[in-house]
């Protein structure tokens, strides 16, 4: 039966926090890499949503009925 030695303890428990470190880094790269996606997918569908909009000039008459949710 071996002693543990303290600093050869601590030492292990550094590496594994080191690890747990590493690979929840790896996955918030992940999720950020996906969201930045999701985000430049929505800048562009909201592009061409845009592009889709009649051009209105500042003093376009607006009817309200276009304003009205279309539940009613």
């Amino acid at each position: 039966m071996q002693d543990s030695n303290p600093l050869e303890d601590r030492l292990t428990e550094l590496e594994i926090k080191a690890s747990y470190t590493e690979d929840l880094l790896d996955h918030l790269n992940a999720t950020v890499a996906r969201q930045q996606q999701q985000i430049d997918l929505l800048v562009r569908e909201l592009v061409e949503l845009r592009k889709q909009q009649p051009e209105a000039g500042p003093g376009a008459a607006r009817s309200l009925r276009d304003e009205l949710p279309p539940h009613y």
